[in-house]
């Protein structure tokens, strides 16, 4: 079996069994991530985090929407997609929403079950995460083997779905339905650095993130941070790029002319991974498993009343977790 040496910290290497039959291989012969697309966590730079202005939202909303211990998977993007069953070309995890694919509507969203504990019916997913060097279940199937995502699924050890403020102002109610994408799946094929949102990361670094995947320390496993754009237009649910109506603030937080603040998502998934075990995310079979596909959807389901709860919270200062 070839073994591939890739460096963890100076003068040190970290040996990942990557495959059967030559170099870069998964336990299915499949090719594995470069050696380049990953870095040690340690020589990532601490991440700059803007000041408080005095009109800041300095309050979150946490909600305990599961890890998705029931296996809600698929290779559909309603929000890009509605309508093309498996036409992501690979899989997605769900928590929140447990009907969500691609025939979701607005209308069968509403009236779903939900693994929020408080109700919250809105949908959250993001591409899987795998382990390359053990083979997945769906080595035959759409979205897995057959578009060139081997290795088995990781259900990640936490999920953590935080609604935060804004550094520069308070927050506005987000409209029901809204649509929220962060990241690019094709990030290889439409080369725009400012659609790149990946952070990568190791646990017990939490300050730490990059474009590439992190090699953790022992008793640290990776972590993946997916903040959304959180500058609406104050005017639709969705847009033709599913992009523009609402966009990422500045590099201090201050929301482009036209634009409001609402309650920034942030999705914080955590792995739990022996040392050492190589790993990569699912993307279309051309994007070769990059790190930088990392991507994120969201559909605010929450009723009027629960939306407030979370303005509320984050507008007053308050730390609320509804767990």
């Amino acid at each position: 079996m070839l073994q591939l040496a890739v460096p963890l910290t100076v003068g040190v290497s970290v040996v990942l069994v990557v495959g059967l039959s030559g170099p870069g291989r998964t336990a299915s012969g499949h090719a594995a991530p470069a050696a380049g697309q990953y870095v040690d966590i340690a020589s990532v730079p601490r991440a700059v985090v803007p000041a408080d202005g005095p009109d800041a939202s300095t309050g979150s909303f946490t909600v305990d929407c599961g890890r998705n211990e029931n296996g809600h998977r698929n290779a559909d993007n309603v929000v890009v997609s509605p309508g093309v069953t498996g036409e992501s070309h690979h899989t997605h995890d769900y928590v929140g929403n447990v009907s969500t694919n691609a025939d979701s509507t607005n209308q069968s969203l509403a009236a779903a079950g939900t693994t929020c504990v408080n109700g919250d019916r809105s949908t959250y997913y993001w591409p899987v995460l795998r382990r390359l060097d053990r083979q997945g279940s769906d080595v035959h199937a759409t979205g897995g083997g057959m578009d060139g995502n081997f290795g088995q699924i990781l259900t990640p050890s936490s999920v953590l779905v935080q609604f935060r403020g804004n550094p520069l102002s308070e927050v506005v109610a987000m409209p029901r339905f809204l649509r929220l994408v962060t990241g690019d799946p094709v990030a290889t094929s439409v080369n725009d650095p400012s659609r790149v949102h990946a952070q990568w990361g190791c646990s017990g670094y939490p300050d730490r993130f990059s474009v590439k995947y992190a090699l953790c320390p022992e008793g640290s496993g990776p972590t993946r941070t997916l903040d959304f754009p959180s500058c609406w237009d104050g005017l639709s649910t969705d847009s033709p790029d599913h992009r523009s109506h609402v966009v990422f603030p500045g590099a201090g937080g201050l929301c482009p002319h036209a634009t409001f603040p609402v309650p920034q998502l942030r999705i914080t998934l955590t792995y739990a991974l022996p040392h050492g075990t190589p790993y990569a995310v699912d993307s279309f079979p051309e994007q070769k498993r990059d790190p930088r596909t990392e991507h994120g959807m969201f559909i605010d389901v929450m009723t009027d009343s629960q939306m407030q709860r979370v303005v509320s919270c984050v507008n007053d200062g308050r730390q609320c977790r509804e767990t």
